[in-house]
């Protein structure tokens, strides 16, 4: 075996380091005073006089110092769990927290993409649901319903009764209109004549009522008055509901009222507004009948629509004031066309002595001072131009003559010719009246006594 080569000395420093205190520093880990290739033994460190013997290392072994331990420094290293200085463990809170904050991001956006994905799906199955639900029952109320008296509920439950549908048949065409029970004994009806004058003496036309509890009877003309829009029926019929008929004098502008009658065939309709306006002359011609009339119109803007003619115009105490018969349209004043809040209704004082006569004698008469004139005004005076003058009439007998402007009757003033036929119808036959005329420029006043007509 070849010899183990001896090693060259120490370095100074480190003998000095290393070497035994006190001693001859010839190497490394050799006791003091020994030479290379020698041990001994000791009894051990001097406070332990019991040390068993430790033999040297061997001085002549190669030997040689490494470098310090070096741990990664605690800012380069991953992760939470890093390792100090002194090798022991540690948990970095920094990257711990930032970790954390991460995991807890992260669950929040899974939990909103789970929301998400749920209210998606619930919103495209809404509408998947069964169409039928056996057994469903809808929740209700039984509030407590007050109707005072004097409200439109309220006069449409007295007056409804009293109010009828009229039917006219003429082959296969018809017609519809509305009328009033006014006396229920004898089982007479009010309407307008242009309801019934198409069927009067016509061979085979027939004439219905029809009431509110859905019953009908068939109905006679008792009398026709086209000078007023007015007509009396007869039906056979017990247990009628008449109507109460109020007063025109108690009428005054801007009165609640409630129309109720047949529009359009639709029976007990029940419309409201207010009286608009009183004694508005309105003429009332044509539409299919002899009707030739102009009256002292009660004006309403309750809604008035064909099939209302002949129905009742009520005031707040459920009283008939009016019997509604024409509206006033676009195209003129009729009985066609739709309501635009312009409704005409006859004065009851005025149904009540047609009817009267009507019933009484089948036929009604009326003042009449013999003339056919047309409005006129000459910038500062309105009045009605005498067109021309009947013979033996009652305004010939007073002297008057064509071109003629009477301008007032009795201290009123006359701004139409239809204001004069209302003045003159307002009176009876035989009646004195004194009329204001213009002639040549000059007023003069006459004396007429009115015919009958």
């Amino acid at each position: 075996m070849p010899a183990r080569p001896v090693p060259p000395p120490p370095p100074e420093a480190l003998l000095r380091a290393f070497g035994p205190p006190g001693a001859v520093r010839t190497g490394l880990q050799e006791p003091p005073g020994g030479r290379p290739g020698r041990r001994r033994t000791s009894r051990g460190p001097w406070w332990k006089a019991d040390a068993r013997s430790d033999p040297w290392r061997d001085p002549a072994a190669p030997a040689g110092l490494g470098g310090p331990a070096v741990y990664p420094s605690e800012e380069v290293q991953p992760g939470p769990v890093v390792v100090d200085a002194r090798g022991r463990r540690r948990v970095r809170v920094g990257d711990l927290s930032v970790r954390l904050s991460a995991l807890v991001l992260l669950a929040v956006l899974l939990v909103g993409a789970l929301g998400g994905g749920v209210g998606w799906w619930l919103t495209r199955t809404a509408g998947e649901t069964p169409l039928l639900a056996p057994g469903t029952r809808l929740s209700e109320v039984d509030p407590g319903i007050t109707r005072e008296p004097g409200s439109v509920s309220d006069i449409a439950a007295r007056v409804t009764p009293a109010v009828v549908s009229v039917e006219v048949r003429l082959g296969q065409a018809g017609a519809t209109g509305s009328g009033v029970v006014i006396e229920a004994d004898d089982g007479y009806v009010v309407t307008n004549n242009h309801v019934v004058s198409g069927a009067d003496g016509v061979e085979g036309a027939e004439i219905r009522v029809v009431f509110d509890d859905g019953s009908g009877s068939a109905a006679r003309i008792v009398g026709r008055d086209p000078a007023s829009d007015l007509a009396v029926l007869k039906v056979e019929k017990p247990g009628l509901v008449p109507a109460a008929l109020g007063s025109s004098d108690s009428v005054v502008v801007g009165d609640p009222v409630v129309a109720i009658g047949s529009p359009l065939g639709l029976a007990g309709t029940v419309t409201s507004g207010i009286v608009s306006a009183l004694d508005r002359p309105v003429r009332l011609s044509g539409g299919g009948s002899d009707t030739n009339a102009v009256i002292s119109a009660v004006q309403t803007d309750a809604p008035i629509n064909p099939g209302n003619s002949g129905g009742a115009l009520v005031d707040a105490s459920g009283a008939v004031i009016g019997i509604n018969t024409a509206i006033a349209s676009l195209g003129g004043t009729g009985t066609g066309g739709g309501s635009i809040g312009l409704g005409f209704a006859i004065p009851i004082d005025t149904v009540r002595d047609i009817s009267e006569q009507l019933i009484a004698t089948g036929e009604a008469v009326h003042a009449t001072l013999g003339v056919n004139t047309r409005s006129v005004t000459d910038g500062t005076r309105n009045g009605a131009l005498v067109l021309n003058v009947e013979p033996g009439s009652a305004a010939a007998g007073a002297g008057i003559r064509e071109q003629d402007v009477v301008i007032g009757l009795e201290g009123e003033p006359v701004g139409s010719s239809e204001e004069l036929v209302v003045a003159v119808d307002a009176r009876e036959p035989g009646d004195q009246v004194t009329l204001e005329v213009v002639r040549d420029g000059a007023s003069v006043e006459l004396q007429a006594t009115l015919g009958e007509a």
